[in-house]
C-alpha cells in the first residue's frame, strides 16, 4: 500500500515550535510532500532538519498543492499550542485543502469537526476530518486489568512538559526492536497517534476513564508483546498537566520508568515562575506515587540535548543527570537508546520468553 501524501501546516513555528510536524517527519510513515511555514516559505526542511526525509517548505497550501502535483491525500495541522486552540489565520489553508479533495487532519482541542463551515464544505467535498484528539466514547474506569497483560510496561515520565517523552518512547522501541525484543509503541497523545495511526487522546478523557483509556490499550495490545513502551505526559510537577501524568502513571501500571528530561530547563515551560526541583527528587516522587498502585522503579533517564550545540558538554549533561539520579542515561536521539534498553533488561523488562529460559538455565546449576 502507498504511504499517505501529505502536507503538514506549521505556519510561524517550523521546525522548534510544531513538534507535531517534526514527530510526524521523524517517525511517521506518511510520504511528506511539503510544509506550510510562511515565514520560512522558500526553504527547505533539509535546511532546518537534516535527519529527515526534505521536502519544500511553502506559504500556503495551494503552493505545497502545486508543489506535489496535485498528489496530496491530506493536509495535517503539525502545531500542538498551549490550549490547542485553532488559529484563524489557518482557516484559508483547510479550506483549500478540503476545496482540493484532501482530508484534514488535526490534533487540536477546537474540533474540524465542530466547526459548521468546515463540516459542510468537507461533506460536500466528500472528504474527511480526522480530530484525533476526540476520545472513543466507549471509555470508562480503569479496573487494574493493566496488571494482568502479558507484556511488560515500561512508561517515559518528565520532568517537565516538552521535554522529549514521545521521541524517547519511539527510540527505546526502535532500539529494543533492533536487539529483538518485540516492543511496541503505546501512543497517549495527539502526535504519537498520528504517528501510530492509533491509540487514545489522553489529555482530552473524562478525569474519572484517564487511568481506563491507558488501561484500553494496554489490555489491546498487551499480549501482543513482550514490552510496551507506554507515551508519558506532562509531569508530576506540573501546574497545570499533573493530572494527566498520574493517570498515565497509575492506568499503565507500569513495571519501569523511564525519567526523560531537557537539559538546561530549570523552569516549567511555559509556566516560568515555577522552578523544577532537583533531579533526584523526581525519582522519589515518581516512585512513591506509583507504589501504592503498582511498585515501578526509575530504570534509567532520557536526556534531550538538542539545545546543546557541543558533542562533549552534551555528553557532559547526560553524565551529570545520570550521576544526580542514580540511574543509567543517554540522549535517545544524539547517543541512541541502548543504555535505556540495557537498563530494562537488567531490571528484568522485555526479555519475554527469553527471560524464562534464562531462569531456567540457572535453576540447573549453569556456571556464568
Amino acid at each position: 500500500m502507498d504511504h499517505e501524501r501529505i502536507a503538514v501546516l506549521a505556519h510561524e513555528k517550523f521546525p522548534d515550535r510544531a513538534k507535531t510536524a517534526l514527530g510526524v517527519l521523524r517517525y511517521g510513515d506518511q510520504d511528506v510532500r511539503a510544509v506550510l511555514d510562511r515565514d520560512r516559505a522558500g526553504d527547505s526542511v533539509s535546511d532546518h532538519v537534516p535527519d529527515v526525509a526534505d521536502a519544500p517548505i511553502v506559504a500556503s497550501f495551494d503552493e505545497a498543492h502545486a508543489a506535489a502535483e496535485g498528489a496530496l491525500d491530506a493536509l495535517y495541522i503539525g502545531i500542538a499550542p498551549i490550549g490547542g486552540g485553532f488559529d484563524e489565520s489557518w482557516r484559508s489553508d483547510v479550506e483549500a485543502a478540503i476545496e482540493a479533495g484532501c482530508d484534514v487532519v488535526s490534533g487540536l482541542h477546537y474540533f474540524l469537526n465542530e466547526d459548521e463551515e468546515l463540516a459542510a464544505l468537507a461533506a460536500e467535498r466528500g472528504v474527511e476530518l480526522v480530530d484525533v484528539r476526540e476520545p472513543a466514547d466507549d471509555l470508562t474506569v480503569a479496573t487494574g486489568a493493566s496488571g494482568d497483560v502479558d507484556a511488560d510496561v515500561l512508561l517515559t515520565v518528565g520532568t517537565d512538559c516538552s521535554v522529549g517523552k514521545m521521541t524517547a518512547s519511539l527510540e527505546i522501541v526502535a532500539a529494543a526492536r533492533e536487539r529483538g525484543i518485540d516492543a511496541a509503541f503505546v501512543p497517549t497523545g495527539q502526535t504519537g497517534i498520528m504517528i501510530a495511526g492509533w491509540g487514545n487522546p489522553i489529555d482530552r478523557v473524562v478525569s474519572d476513564f484517564t487511568a481506563g483509556a491507558v488501561e484500553e490499550m494496554l489490555v489491546e495490545v498487551g499480549d501482543d508483546h513482550d514490552l510496551l513502551v507506554v507515551e508519558g505526559q506532562g509531569s508530576i510537577v506540573h501546574p497545570a498537566y499533573s493530572a494527566v501524568t498520574c493517570g498515565i502513571l497509575h492506568g499503565s501500571m507500569a513495571d519501569g520508568l523511564v525519567l526523560c528530561h531537557a537539559a538546561g530547563r530549570e523552569v516549567v515551560h511555559g509556566y516560568e515562575s515555577f522552578d523544577l526541583p532537583p533531579l533526584a527528587d523526581y525519582v522519589d516522587l515518581y516512585e512513591d506515587l506509583a507504589a501504592p498502585v503498582r511498585e515501578a522503579s526509575v530504570v534509567a533517564g532520557a536526556v534531550n540535548t538538542k539545545d546543546v550545540a557541543d558533542d562533549d558538554a552534551a555528553a557532559e549533561a547526560v553524565a551529570a543527570f545520570a550521576d544526580e539520579t542514580g540511574v543509567p542515561a543517554t540522549d535517545p536521539v544524539r547517543h541512541g537508546a541502548d543504555a535505556v534498553v540495557d537498563a530494562a533488561l537488567d531490571a528484568g523488562l522485555g526479555a519475554g520468553d527469553a527471560a524464562d529460559a534464562d531462569s531456567e538455565v540457572a535453576g540447573e546449576g549453569a556456571a556464568e
